[in-house]
């Protein structure tokens, strides 16, 4: 074990990172917080209404998953910043976490496929499609398990906001395209002076929130990235992934050579993987099917180490550390036995 405190490597290794992860959080926070106080998220929650009232979760849940598909940060900081105020217990907050796993995918869908593409070919359209179609079995997964661990919902539409806002809506005058084709003028300058106020009023509360919640998170994420900095110069993290690698020859169920793949995939990065599944193609050793398979198997040996060394410093930051330990711990199990399940019947169909 050596700590590599050269400059080069403090940069590289932690202050960059750590700038970028921070500029990224406060970015999506002060996002997340600016369409919480234009309440567009009352916009936002009507897309996924219809699935997140299946799962019996709240307006802001559905809108956290619709905003998932644009970042993913944003969408978590909406989620902690409802939690913190108390309209979602812990347990929506667990499953709205979980219920984002569909979005948070299809968010990075073209860079996994881009980068899997150019190594293995239409093997890539396969193994993408197999670990979306995991995706959306666990979002399903989420809805069903919400229909018994969470009470109902108020009958007639989305609780808390949405009926506040259609209350405050009823002591304004509505702008209708009726009315605008009527008076265009006087109706154009009332949707003008509507909007510079709620959205200077929104700003203002927008930035005190931001100002006091900032703090918080930095308080937290600089301490715990630092740490995790530390480890992986110590090699905490690449001795348990050649220690997992190590177990590889359990899966007998794979030839010895579609084996070395999922070895380099935990071992390495995604990349390596693919580039021994390349060759491998390449000089006819392995069918497209295995290489697949090995893929999915790297996949969910390696990803949970990865996720706690990238995911938990930022988690960290915008849940509590506690409730962040337990949204990755539930998101790496339900996304393996997810894709393990989707591998599985997709061995027996092709076997």
């Amino acid at each position: 074990m050596h700590l590599d405190l050269s400059w080069p490597v403090l940069w590289n290794g932690l202050f960059w990172p750590l700038i970028r992860l921070t500029f990224y959080i406060s970015v999506a926070l002060m996002v997340g917080i600016l369409i919480e106080s234009l309440r567009w998220t009352r916009y936002a929650a009507k897309l996924a209404d219809p699935l997140a009232r299946r799962a019996r979760l709240k307006d802001i849940s559905a809108a956290s998953f619709t905003m998932a598909f644009f970042s993913g940060i944003t969408a978590n900081t909406m989620l902690a910043d409802a939690h913190e105020k108390g309209e979602l217990s812990d347990r929506e907050l667990i499953l709205s976490n979980l219920f984002n796993s569909l979005p948070t995918y299809f968010l990075h869908l073209p860079t996994i496929f881009f980068i899997a593409s150019p190594f293995i070919g239409s093997a890539a359209y396969t193994y993408v499609g197999l670990t979306a179609l995991a995706s959306v079995l666990r979002t399903m997964g989420i809805v069903f398990a919400g229909k018994f661990l969470l009470p109902p919902l108020p009958p007639g539409c989305l609780p808390c906001r949405l009926a506040e806002l259609e209350g405050e809506n009823k002591r304004r005058v509505k702008i209708t395209w009726q009315r605008l084709k009527r008076r265009p003028g006087p109706v154009v300058l009332i949707a003008r002076r509507r909007l510079s106020a709620n959205l200077g009023r929104a700003l203002k509360q927008a930035w005190r929130r931001f100002l006091k919640r900032l703090p918080k998170i930095l308080y937290v994420t600089c301490p715990v990235y630092t740490l995790f900095f530390v480890l992986k110069q110590l090699g905490l993290f690449a001795w348990i992934q050649s220690a997992l690698a190590g177990g590889v020859p359990l899966f007998t169920f794979l030839p010895p050579e579609a084996l070395s793949i999922v070895a380099f995939h935990m071992a390495a990065e995604f990349t390596a993987g693919l580039a021994v599944a390349s060759a491998l193609i390449a000089d006819t050793s392995l069918t497209q099917v295995q290489v697949i398979l090995a893929l999915m198997l790297g996949n969910v040996l390696s990803s949970p180490v990865r996720a706690f060394r990238h995911q938990f410093p930022y988690y960290a930051g915008i849940f509590r550390p506690r409730m962040a330990f337990k949204l990755i711990l539930y998101n790496q199990v339900s996304r393996s036995l997810a894709i393990a399940l989707v591998g599985a019947v997709y061995a027996l169909i092709m076997n």
